[in-house]
């Protein structure tokens, strides 16, 4: 390049770069000033108001009601426990009462048929038969409410289906007197204690006559 063009050169550079000129010699732009590369991002303090967040107040209540509800279930519970272990020792002990005094109310109801017993060996030399009699009669009586106090109830099927359940037959005789498979006669009452069976009645059992007859167990 020669010297004249040079000096051209250095006299307008905005003929070197390519840049438009206002005329005056300065890059056109905004306000002559280049513009800025990039604008700034906003830091993490400016976008959260620029204050750092606290732990809630919240929380704290939170933790301490939980904490309440625990020590409240665990006063229930042994609360509980404790009730259940005293019920388990009272039924425990009621248990044993029950086995130790079951026949209780009937010993309680039997000493007056003992009583009267004794009472009628006493007068036995100096009474006649009719005192003696009643004595017994009134006897039997006590001994009947004493098993009733217990719930024992007799069983006298006298002309009465046979029931296997209830009666042992100790034979069958031919009869008109009764229904056949009826009970005849009754040997020996029977006895049943809150509808279990304590002793079967031993009966003999009707037959329809001219069915060969017989007596069997």
């Amino acid at each position: 390049m020669s010297k004249k063009a040079a000096d051209a050169a250095q006299a307008d550079p905005s003929e070197s770069t390519g840049a438009p000129s206002d005329g005056d010699g300065t890059l056109s732009g905004d306000d002559g000033q280049a513009p800025e590369s990039a604008a700034a991002e906003p830091s993490p303090e400016s976008q959260a108001g620029g204050e750092t967040p606290e732990p809630a107040e919240s929380d704290d209540a939170t933790l301490a009601e939980l904490r309440q509800q625990a020590e409240d279930n665990w006063t229930r519970y042994v609360r509980a426990a404790a009730e259940l272990d005293n019920l388990r020792r009272r039924s425990a002990r009621e248990l044993e009462n029950a086995h130790k005094f079951a026949v209780e109310r009937f010993a309680q109801a039997v000493l007056p048929v003992r009583d009267s017993i004794e009472a009628a060996l006493a007068a036995g030399d100096s009474a006649d038969v009719a005192t003696l009699l009643e004595g017994e009669r009134a006897t039997l009586r006590l001994l009947d409410q004493a098993l009733e106090s217990v719930n024992v109830r007799e069983i006298d099927p006298q002309g009465a289906p046979f029931d296997p359940n209830k009666h042992e037959a100790m034979s069958v005789l031919p009869s008109n007197a009764v229904e056949p498979d009826s009970v005849l006669e009754v040997i020996q009452k029977g006895y049943e204690m809150n509808e279990r069976l304590l002793r079967p009645a031993r009966v003999i059992v009707a037959q329809e006559p001219g069915d060969g007859g017989g007596n069997g167990e």
